[in-house]
């Protein structure tokens, strides 16, 4: 009798820690986190010809898999996804330049739980860019001393739509703009992105400006819109520069590499 309920107590014993062992086993394997995350942080961007960046801030949850991209015309507007990635980065390859675009994200985790959209006031105006342009000096080559930021072209320096032109002035060096239009130079730039806004006053008096290499020079066009250009040669007979313009009249937007927007009023911050 001792042996056979030793023999009992010990199959009972055995059946309680495998139940336990089971128990263990499926809270193992049971849902991480059964409530969605935090809504991602630190979203910025950066834009380009006919494209937009977009950058956040890595969600702290240890169960978050990836995030879900989604843009709108505006803040408060309807917004539509327009991708997926398991990384903090996205490309909008859809945007297109002279439209502007806002942006939120949501993070996901392994069980398919969803945040609320970012409150980051995110938004970009992609803009055309252009490379070592070359223009030549107006009084040696007039047809080839202009620029058109509109057109993206090199036009003759009196050309109706030209918006700067090379000029060598007995050995000195000018960028000259039309009596109806502001240029300044805003000094020594490691690249043409290091620009993000075009000034509001300090413009040159003279609608001139010195050629300096390594200089980022901002313009303010006849018809309203701003660019900037950026030297990166210049000889007797001609001078190379990179660009960007702005699409969008009044906008003085010129930034590609992005960062965080300045943020709305409370009133305003409502999806």
């Amino acid at each position: 009798m001792i042996v056979g309920d030793t023999m009992k107590t010990t199959a009972a014993l055995i059946l309680t820690v495998g139940l336990l062992l089971s128990g263990c086993h499926s809270w193992v394997d049971a849902p991480y986190s059964p409530v969605p995350p935090g809504p991602p942080k630190g979203l910025r961007t950066a834009t380009g010809d006919n494209f937009i960046e977009l950058y956040w801030d890595r969600n702290p949850e240890p169960d978050v898999i990836g995030y879900n991209v989604f843009v709108s015309s505006s803040y408060n507007g309807k917004y539509e996804q327009i991708g997926s990635t398991k990384s903090t980065y996205f490309m909008d390859n859809g945007a297109r330049n002279g439209f502007k675009y806002y942006y939120a994200v949501t993070a996901y985790n392994v069980d398919g739980y969803e945040s609320d959209l970012s409150k980051d006031v995110a938004y970009d105006i992609p803009r055309p860019e252009g490379y070592n342009v070359v223009l030549n000096d107006y009084r040696q080559f007039p047809g080839t001393a202009g620029y058109d930021f509109s057109q993206y072209a090199v036009v003759p320096y009196d050309d109706q739509g030209v918006d700067i032109y090379f000029e060598n002035y007995n050995g000195q060096f000018y960028i000259d703009v039309r009596t109806d239009s502001d240029i300044q130079d805003l000094g020594p730039t490691n690249s043409i992105l290091d620009i993000g806004t075009a000034p509001s006053s300090g413009w040159s008096h003279t609608h001139d400006v010195p050629v300096v290499i390594g200089h980022t020079y901002v313009v303010w066009t006849w018809d309203d819109h701003y660019a900037k250009f950026r030297v990166s040669g210049v000889s007797p007979s001609r001078v190379v520069f990179d660009w960007a313009y702005q699409l969008i009249k009044s906008n003085p937007l010129l930034k590609r590499g992005g960062g965080p927007r300045q943020p709305f009023s409370e009133s305003e911050k409502v999806r």
